[in-house]
Parts: C-alpha cells; structure tokens; sequence
C-alpha cells in the first residue's frame, strides 16, 4: 500500500513542501531516499524504538520511503513523525482516511515523545497558502503556529496521541492565540527605565532622535558615563512592533530554534541582541552548513547593541558593512542561496582611548603618542559613516548624582516617539520598503529632505570643514529630518542642521589625537 504524508523542509524563513511517500514490498530492507542528512537517516533507529515503546513495530520487509522533491536537501530530524506515520499507514497498523488533510512533523524521542523542530511558524504560514486542512506539531511549537488564521493547528507530546487522533479514537488538542492579548502594551513593566538614568540629558535627546528615525548610533566616553545603561534602556522608548513586524520577527526566531525553548508564540517586543566581542563573523551574519540567522538577523525590527566596539575583531565589524545599508544578508552555498532580513539599529559602545580617559575632563590619558588613533583606526572610516549619529559621553557630576528628583520616564520619551513615527508613516504610505527616515534612499532625500538656502550654506560649510563622505551628508539630512519630525515642523529648518552635524563628533580633528 503506498501512502504520502506530508512535511516541510525550511530555507530560510521561507518553508517547501516535502511529500514523504512510504510503499511496502516484499523482502528485507529499508530504503529511505530523496536526498536525506545524516540526521534524516538515522531517523529508521529512533521511530523503530518509538513504535516498540507505543505497541507497535516497523514491519519485517521491503519498506520504500522517499522524500520528494528529491532534489532538495532534507536536513534535521524534524521528519521522523512524518515518516512514522506513513509507515505505520502504510502497514495498515493504523487508519489513513485523514492523513493527506494533516502537515504532521515532529522529532521522536526513544520512548515515542514528540520533540520540538525549527521553523514552525514558516511552515504553518505555507501549509495554509497550500490547503491544508490542519497541521499536527509537538506542543512547544503549538503557540507560533496557532498565530496563522484559518488553519487548524493541533499538537501533542507523545506519537501514541497522533496514532489515536487518524484512528478516530481521540481528539488532539488544538492551540489559539488572542493576537489582541499578545499585543497588549507592556510599557508599564519595563525592568529598564529612562528615570533610574541621572543627568545626561543631551544623550537621552540623542538616542530620542535614534529611537524616532531607526538610526544607528554610537556612544563614546569613557568608563562608567553610563554608555551600557541608556544603551539598555533604548528599548523601553521605541515604537511597539506592528503584527507585520512580529510575524516577520517571529519567523527568524523560530528558524533559529528560540520561540520553541521559550515556549511563547509570537514575538511582541522589539528584539535587544548583544553578542560578546569574542563572536565570531558567521554566529554574527549567519551561515554554517546548514545556514541558520545570526545576531544581525535575530535582532530584526530592533537593536543589536555591540558593547567595546574596537574589541570585535575587525572582519567581524566589516561584514556588518552590507547588511547595515541593504537590511537583508544573502548567504550563498555552492548549490543555493538563501536571505535574511537584516533590518536593525545598530547601537554601539566605545572607550576614547585604551586607557579609556582620552578628553576626560578630570582624569589625564596616561596613553602613549598615536595610541589614541590607532585604537580608533580599529573601527574603519567606511563603518563609521554608516552610524548616523557619533554621542560624546561624559561622566555624570556628583551634583546629578545627588539629586532626588526624578528623571523623566521611559513612556513620555515614548509617546514622542510614536508620535515622530506616525508622522513618518504617513510620509513613506506609499513607499513598500521605508516606515522610517534612517530606510530613505539616496533618491528619496530630494523628495522629503529639501533645505532652505541657509540651511544648504550651513550644511556645505560643514561637509568642507570637517571633510565629511557622500554617505555623511545622507545621514545628517536624515538624522535632521527626525529631528523635524519629533519638532512637529514640516520643514527642515537651520536649527535643525546644526543639531544632526552636531552628532558626527568622529569626523572633527579633535578626535585624532
């Protein structure tokens, strides 16, 4: 008898249908093809054991199971309750009237329990766009999946649960999710807040403008200003993930493996990444054999935060060079590509020097002659043009320190920020690819950017003095256009020029020793 059951196999966050067909014969033998790994055909040892556990067997003869199409790569264990299934079907050890309704994956534990896979939302979304009825998953994968409307999104925890479910014998329990409930506003709750912060107030303005246009930022002062701190308490002030943004964001998280061991469904909050200085350039873009996202990729519609930025090593800060401008990282194999959206702010930290009190306005440098610019030669010239804005931090006084009143809190720089985007949203409507101004293109600059004539003379006087890039005009007139937009102005004015120069302090002289 020759049965199909049906599984998914993930690339990238996207996921293809693999139709698992099992046909016995007669004589002794077990053929699995179709282009299997090493984990897919070691899959024959964990469902024979499963199945003894549960009271029943793989049959002593010539069992057929290919896995079409055969000429994509089926990587994983995510197959072994596809494939136990169609044999047990197959053998007629169990009815199969409604398996071809059903996508069914799920790894086998020994005993017959049914362990978490990757990239469960990504195959529920194209299990729907390609009809069918339901799709059967491990418990711990049930809550992302149940985020895709309209498809009957069962799970269990042991194979004996699936068996009982074709036989018509139980019901599996199917998962929901109340996206209203998953989306309420969690604010109230932050562990971070704005407030705990003293003082600082031009860095707290600075990462407001970084927080309404998406721009990338990096703060430099020396030890214990406080650069690690508001680095985290950034996103307690940016906008709330839009359901596009979450399912987006969840499927990266779930090819990766993350939602299943958190045991959550959709990602509601704007992802914060912060990999140690040690990382190396693949766990940081993505890649390996079987190429899986990296920091970059999971902190998609968020904040990747690189803390000691001259400690990463240089390839590893150069490979960022790409994605930072295309937000999207195309991994290549000799025999496919696959891409990952890469859309993120990038929010760095650095000591001035490595002693770390270069500028300082109370402790001396004790760093030799040239030290100072060869660590900042660390981060290459073409990087730093593409962080919009450079923030000096210094050291908080005792003064500050000492005060009892609070600071103002993370919800009210908040509700500016929302406001700043909504504005933003408005202006892009019609554009696909910007919800932001730091996402403008070269070509859109002369559309939404347009200066005054005492503007452009301010900003031509800064480009020859400090000599600033191409790409650094794009960013000033960006940062300047946040700036505008979190002023309610509608023109870009003078003032507002002066403040985004004011943030490319790594381009004056100053900071070449």
């Amino acid at each position: 008898m020759l049965v199909k059951t049906y599984g998914y196999a993930v690339q990238g966050i996207n996921a293809t249908r693999v139709t698992v067909e099992v046909s016995m014969g007669i004589g002794v033998n077990f053929y699995l093809v179709g282009l299997p790994d090493n984990a897919v055909k070691e899959s024959q040892q964990r469902i024979d054991t499963a199945l003894r556990q549960n009271g029943y067997k793989i049959p002593v003869k010539q069992i057929t199971v290919n896995m079409a199409p055969a000429d994509i790569r089926k990587e994983g264990s995510a197959y072994d309750l596809t494939i136990a299934i169609g044999i047990l079907a197959s053998s007629e050890q169990m009815l199969a009237a409604k398996i071809s309704d059903y996508v069914i994956m799920g790894e086998l534990a020994l005993d017959g329990e049914i362990r978490p896979i990757r990239g469960a939302l990504p195959i529920a979304i194209h299990a729907k766009q390609d009809g069918f009825k339901g799709i059967i998953l491990p418990s711990s994968n049930a809550q992302e999946a149940a985020v895709v409307n309209g498809l009957e999104v069962l799970y269990a925890d042991n194979i004996k649960q699936v068996i009982d479910f074709f036989n018509e014998t139980e019901n599996l329990p199917r998962a929901e999710i109340n996206l209203d409930e998953a989306f309420l506003n969690k604010i109230e709750n932050i562990e971070f807040d704005f407030a705990d912060v003293k003082g600082q107030e031009n860095i707290k303005r600075a990462l407001e403008i970084a927080a309404a246009g998406g721009h990338n930022a990096i703060l430099i002062g020396p030890p214990g200003a406080g650069k690690t701190m508001l680095s985290k308490r950034l996103p307690s002030i940016l906008p709330p993930l839009t359901i596009e943004e979450a399912l987006e964001t969840t499927k990266i998280h779930s090819v990766a493996g993350k939602t299943a061991k958190r045991g959550t469904g959709l990602v509601t909050q704007r992802p914060f990444r912060t990999p140690h200085h040690t990382i190396s350039d693949i766990a940081l873009v993505g890649g390996g054999n079987n190429p899986q996202p990296g920091e970059i990729s999971l902190a998609h519609n968020g904040v990747l935060f690189l803390d000691e930025l001259p400690e990463f090593k240089r390839t590893v800060l150069e490979v960022m060079r790409q994605p930072i401008e295309d937000r999207v990282v195309t991994i290549s194999r000799a025999k496919f590509s696959v891409e990952y959206p890469a859309s993120f702010m990038l929010i760095a930290s650095m000591n001035p020097c490595p002693c770390g009190y270069y500028n300082h306005p109370e402790k001396e440098c004790v760093c030799a002659p040239g030290i100072v610019q060869k660590y900042l030669n660390k981060i290459s010239g073409p990087l730093l043009d593409r962080i919009d804005l450079h923030i000096e931090v210094t050291p908080v006084p005792f003064s500050e320190l000492n005060k009892v009143q609070n600071s103002e809190r993370s919800k009210e720089v908040r509700d500016r920020v929302i406001k700043a985007r909504k504005v933003q949203g408005e202006r892009y409507k019609k554009e696909k690819q910007i919800h932001c101004n730091a996402q403008m293109r070269t070509k859109d600059l002369k559309a939404y950017c347009e200066l005054s004539e005492t503007g452009n003379t301010l900003l031509k006087n800064a480009m020859e003095k400090l000599g600033l890039s191409a790409r650094a005009y794009d960013r000033i007139l960006k940062v300047a256009r946040t700036i505008a937009d979190l002023g309610n102005s509608q023109n870009i004015e003078t003032d507002h020029i002066a403040e985004a120069i004011q943030y490319r302090s790594l381009d004056r002289d100053g900071w070449a020793g």
